[in-house]
């Protein structure tokens, strides 16, 4: 541990990554097996799991568990949220898209983006966290995307994406905030938002699994490795918000000034664009 920060080239223990089958989170557990962390792989697609497994314990001569789960099942949640009070870090990485738009996509569909975008997210670190701070050190990363700021962009080339951005903002928000929470204590907490990477995310809606070996689509992006390799860095360096490939970090500082100036325009009942703020209660 080098102050609040997890530097995972330095200190090792057990991860556990959700959404292990594939693209970014695959890449994380090839990296942490190459540092000597012990894993916990949790995906819906086990024989993939288990290809994984045996490669990185083979390579590595790390402690691989596999956890074949559907994450927006209560069942199967509350298992892996069992396993991951147990461990060092932990990386919530599973998601899935529910592109389509608002009023014509399945309703069980974006049930699921829910489950598994936000619920289960939020589940594992309730489930992580606390016994953290009891052992005195971890971290978690959740995987958000570069949409959850796009919330004003219309589709084409951009996807139909509400239920989806609006998923990926709840985990910025709330990574923000928790981190806020926990500043001063032995747990970091990270967020990072890839933009488009070249994994087979975009291949299906999410409902089922992509078949057949690991792809990638058509799309180009950034290669999750360079995705993986910012994200833990950044741990490294005790940065709350990631976005791999950013140059100036000023953006992501501008966040904090952005919602500063918006909470300041609510006093008083002051205009800010085109809505009054009055500061009473709505319930």
């Amino acid at each position: 541990m080098d102050g609040m920060a997890l530097d995972t080239t330095k200190t090792t223990g057990t991860a556990l990554v959700t959404g292990a089958s594939s693209g970014i989170g695959a890449v994380y557990a090839r990296r942490l097996a190459e540092r000597g962390w012990d894993l916990v792989l949790v995906a819906r697609r086990g024989d993939r799991l288990d290809q994984l497994a045996v490669a990185l314990h083979e390579e590595h001569g790390v402690t691989v568990q596999t956890l074949t789960a559907d994450l927006s099942q209560a069942s199967d949640l509350a298992r892996v949220a069992t396993r991951a009070a147990g461990v060092d870090l932990l990386i919530n990485n599973a998601g899935i898209n529910g592109y389509g738009p608002f009023a014509e996509t399945d309703a069980d569909l974006l049930t699921q983006v829910l489950a598994v975008n936000v619920t289960a997210l939020t589940v594992l670190t309730r489930a992580a966290v606390p016994a953290m701070l009891t052992r005195g050190r971890g971290a978690v990363i959740n995987v958000a995307s570069l949409l959850a700021f796009a919330g004003s962009l219309p589709p084409d080339p951009l996807p139909h994406r509400a239920v989806y951005g609006g998923t990926k903002g709840y985990v910025v928000t709330f990574t923000r905030t928790l981190a806020a929470e926990l500043a001063g204590s032995p747990v970091t907490v990270q967020v990072v938002c890839p933009g488009l990477t070249a994994t087979e995310f975009h291949l299906t809606q999410g409902d089922l699994p992509v078949p057949g070996d690991e792809k990638v689509h058509d799309d180009g992006g950034m290669p999750p490795r360079d995705v993986v390799d910012a994200s833990l860095s950044a741990l490294r360096d005790g940065e709350v918000v990631c976005v791999p490939g950013l140059e100036d970090p000023a953006a992501v500082e501008a966040l904090s000034t952005a919602e500063g100036a918006l909470r300041a325009s609510s006093r008083g009942g002051r205009i800010a664009g085109r809505y009054r703020w009055t500061g009473t209660r709505a319930d």
